[in-house]
């Protein structure tokens, strides 16, 4: 009887300790799971309070789809849509056209205090996949970022080939004979039709290719090169302002799905190979020949290839940097 009691003691003692245990265990994971709980809604809280924030302080726009955004409300009028736009909802607009959020500003005191007063602030946006193909990943003025090396080039455009000195000095011999040349040829097409557009644009081509690389080549390859170049200008042009899926949804960049990327890829190779070959040709010059000497002026071809043999980095330029310069 005692050997029963004592077993049913034991056996009871067990039991309750067991009945303990699983309390606790019960109790413990109740408490982690209300941790883990209280941790997430901590989490997704914060961060939601952070979207609605950061959106509650982005200027006014229509409302768009999910995933696409305003991407099927644009109109072929851009200038016209964005008027439209402004009526609504003031001279700053927002826009999400699949994953980029674009700001239109509808104002010229707007677009003066942005790209001009506070230039530094708003210098940063993202690069098109066109784009970034044209400049060689990115290594020109326009889409690079603005870190030491972008100071550095803007630097020596605008002291270089943007200043007055540079411009005055350019005028008699590169863009009056330019000017002239332009006149002559629209005073020949008396009683035809003439596409004035076009004439500007390759009498204002031919007076930057001019600057860039003077009297490097001549004759026949002279107007060669000149009209390969401004072919290819219009390539890039006309390719540039194709709306891109890749630049709207960048997850898709690497699959290139309108073939974009490819097609501004190969006219960079045709770009380049110009380039090379007028580069070629100007380091083959005889500056003491007399070839020299019918340069009146330095050209900016020249001035960059002075910076490519130069030690400091602080003013060395490389040639892909050169040739981004040029584009």
């Amino acid at each position: 009887m005692i050997s029963q009691i004592s077993g049913w003691s034991w056996r009871q003692g067990v039991a309750d300790l067991t009945v303990g245990e699983n309390k606790m265990t019960n109790m413990g994971v109740s408490v982690v799971v209300v941790m883990l709980v209280s941790y997430w809604f901590l989490v997704v809280g914060k961060r939601l309070w952070r979207s609605n924030d950061g959106e509650s302080r982005l200027p006014p726009g229509p409302r768009g789809l999910p995933l696409l955004g305003n991407l099927l409300t644009l109109e072929p009028g851009l200038h016209e849509y964005f008027a439209k736009l402004s009526k609504i909802h003031g001279p700053i607009v927002k826009l999400q056209l699949g994953r980029m959020r674009v700001i239109v500003l509808n104002s010229s005191s707007l677009a003066k205090e942005v790209l001009r007063d506070q230039d530094a602030n708003f210098s940063d946006r993202d690069t098109p996949v066109a784009a970034l193909a044209f400049t060689y990943g990115g290594k020109d003025i326009a889409w690079s970022h603005t870190d030491q090396e972008w100071r550095k080039l803007r630097r020596i455009l605008i002291q270089e080939l943007l200043s007055n000195t540079s411009l005055d000095s350019s005028y008699y011999t590169l863009r009056r004979p330019e000017v002239r040349r332009l006149v002559k040829d629209v005073y020949g097409m008396i009683n035809t039709p003439v596409n004035v557009g076009e004439q500007v644009f390759a009498a204002t081509l031919n007076m930057v290719l001019n600057m860039l690389w003077g009297g490097t080549i001549q004759g026949e390859d002279r107007v060669r090169v000149q009209t390969e170049f401004r072919q290819l200008v219009n390539e890039m042009i006309e390719l540039s302002l194709k709306p891109n899926v890749s630049d709207f949804f960048p997850v898709l960049t690497r699959f290139d799905l309108q073939g974009i990327e490819k097609k501004a890829k190969k006219i960079l190779l045709e770009m380049d190979r110009i380039f090379n070959c007028v580069i070629d040709e100007h380091l083959n010059l005889d500056f003491k020949s007399n070839a020299h000497k019918l340069r009146s002026t330095e050209d900016f071809l020249q001035f960059l290839l002075k910076l490519t043999e130069k030690h400091d980095l602080k003013t060395r330029v490389t040639m892909t940097q050169l040739k981004a310069l040029l584009l």
